[in-house]
Parts: structure tokens; C-alpha cells; sequence
């Protein structure tokens, strides 16, 4: 019960931005399509998919909605923003421009993943950490066994 004290209700911008932010790019996808758009083809993962979506729900209200009252404040390091968020942009413009193998598929498939679970990490947010987690798999299995094998 001691862990459960440590946390509390509030509200976290940064976990709303860093949602917002690493989402910009589909955004775009929905309202633009991509030459060569496989990713608008019918998914065959459909219960991992529900799955994702029921996690990715979950997971961004924890990162905005759960505070660790023993939090540091929060940095933006370069590895969440450097490396995750560019790697996952970088792999959009590739898309973009026709490209749809299997590392620009993992590219938009983990990065982000990663960037949640590295913010969750930062903020001691471990309640979201699970669902991120789930979230992670899910959409791995989506990317590989709907664009890789």
C-alpha cells in the first residue's frame, strides 16, 4: 500500500505535449495519405490491435493523469527527444517518400513506444510503465506481422 501513496491525481502537460508532439505525424497521415500507404491496408492483428488501442488510452491518461509525488522535475533528455522522437520523424519522411521496409516500418513502430516508456521511466510514472509495455508488443506484433513477414 506504501507504493500506491506515492502517487496521486493531477495533471501532467508534458505527458500531454510529448503525446501531442510524437502524434503530429499521424495526424498528418490521416488527413494526407503517403504514396505506396500500405498502412491503410486491413490488419490480420486485429485483437492485438484492440488491445493497442485499449493500452495506448490507458497509457496516455497514466502519463498525464498520474503523478509520482517523488518525481524529479522533468528534463527532456537527449535520448527521448534526440533519438526516439527524430528516428520516429525520420521514418515518416521516409515513408512519405515511398520507402515501406521493414526498418521504416519498426521506425514508426518502436520509437515512439520507446519515448512514452522513457518519459514514464523519467517521471517515476511506473503505473503507466504497464500499459506502455502492452501497448509496445502489440504494436511491434501489428508492425511485423502486418508489413514484415
Amino acid at each position: 500500500m506504501g507504493a500506491v501513496k506515492k502517487y496521486k491525481l493531477g495533471f501532467d502537460a508534458w505527458g500531454l505535449i510529448l503525446f501531442l508532439v510524437i502524434m503530429i505525424p499521424n495526424f498528418i497521415w490521416f488527413a494526407v495519405p503517403a504514396p505506396n500507404d500500405i498502412l491503410r491496408t486491413d490488419s490480420i492483428t486485429e485483437v492485438f490491435d484492440t488491445i493497442a488501442s485499449i493500452c495506448q488510452v490507458l497509457m496516455v491518461a497514466e502519463l498525464c493523469l498520474v503523478i509520482n509525488r517523488e518525481r524529479e522535475k522533468f528534463r527532456f533528455t537527449p535520448l527521448i527527444i534526440g533519438a526516439c522522437a527524430a528516428l520516429y520523424f525520420t521514418s515518416w519522411v521516409f515513408y512519405y517518400n515511398g520507402v515501406a521496409n521493414a526498418a521504416v516500418i519498426l521506425g514508426l513502430t518502436l520509437p515512439p513506444c520507446l519515448t512514452f516508456m522513457l518519459f514514464a521511466l523519467n517521471r517515476k510514472n511506473y503505473v503507466a510503465v504497464i500499459p506502455c509495455m502492452i501497448f509496445t508488443v502489440c504494436h511491434l506484433i501489428y508492425g511485423i506481422v502486418n508489413f514484415i513477414v
